[in-house]
């Protein structure tokens, strides 16, 4: 469902600026609006990268979330945009994979563990179950902007952000992120609290990290993670020890040719110290 057919009240609840609520490439501006947020005629469909069937999950979250009841049981149901938004103004409090205190980590290895179907790692969370629902209907450009710009619900900009983690192109990280790393909105990610962050650091976390909440996310190629780093942190370079007298002059020894201690019987067959006065090349030598 678009959001231009949605009742105006929804508008509202979102927090919307129904005057300013998208731009079009082509009409005038002077927003500021970034590039990759702007709709033009041909490209409110966004582009989706990596695997088309499991979001770019761990098989251990994705085992979880379609055998749980509130997948099978509620998700399933809904079908628009507008249903699902809802159901993270009322039911999403946290931004974590699993609920608080059933993550299970004994007997497990690696990414995914041994995936033995419903409850193998932890209840999963309500948060992931409708990142996944949003990926099956597959959100438009301008339902995912009105998301991570919303200034009724910071969990909803969350969910937003998680989304574009997982399913976009990471060549378009950058612009998807930067606009926001100086956000200083607050929001606690964790499953009961007490680790409240700015969307600013979250964002930062997206770009730099792969570790989220007992999960990991999909991997950045390694020359766009460079590239990012390079943006992040402008003039750095790699830093290397400087050259001293005393490390030129460790260099020289080490350059030198080695002297021979052994002759080449005793390197050849390797014998220890206390064969070194029976070595038969030196006993030759000695009754000569």
């Amino acid at each position: 469902m678009d959001l231009q057919d949605t009742p105006s009240n929804f508008k509202e609840l979102m927090g919307f600026d129904v005057a300013n609520e998208y731009v079009h490439e082509d009409q005038e501006y002077s927003g500021g609006v970034p590039n990759i947020q702007k709709l033009g005629k041909n490209n409110n469909t966004l582009p989706l990268w990596g695997n088309m069937t499991t979001m770019n999950m761990n098989t251990l979250l994705l085992e979880n979330i379609v055998q749980s009841a509130y997948y099978k049981n509620v998700l399933t149901e809904l079908t628009t945009f507008q249903q699902l938004v809802e159901q993270i103004l009322h039911k999403v409090t946290h931004l974590e994979p699993w609920e608080r205190g059933t993550r299970k980590t004994f007997g497990m290895g690696g990414m995914c563990g041994g995936v033995r179907g419903v409850g193998a790692g932890g209840v999963i969370s309500t948060v992931f179950c409708v990142l996944y629902k949003l990926f099956a209907i597959k959100l438009t450009r301008k339902q995912l902007v009105s998301m991570i710009n919303s200034t009724q619900s910071v969990m909803l900009r969350g969910v937003g952000f998680l989304y574009i983690r997982y399913t976009q192109p990471p060549t378009d990280f950058w612009a998807w992120f930067e606009p926001y790393l100086d956000d200083d909105e607050e929001l606690d990610p964790k499953a009961g609290g007490g680790d409240y962050q700015t969307i600013g650091d979250v964002v930062k976390t997206f770009l730099t990290r792969l570790e989220w909440y007992g999960t990991l996310f999909p991997r950045i190629p390694v020359p766009i993670q460079k590239d990012i780093d390079a943006k992040l942190h402008p003039g750095r370079t790699v830093y290397r020890e400087p050259r001293t007298e005393s490390s030129s002059r460790r260099r020289d020894v080490t350059d030198r040719p080695i002297k021979k201690t052994r002759c080449g019987h005793h390197l050849r067959h390797h014998h220890c110290r206390k064969h070194k006065k029976r070595c038969p090349t030196k006993a030759k030598k000695e009754s000569q």
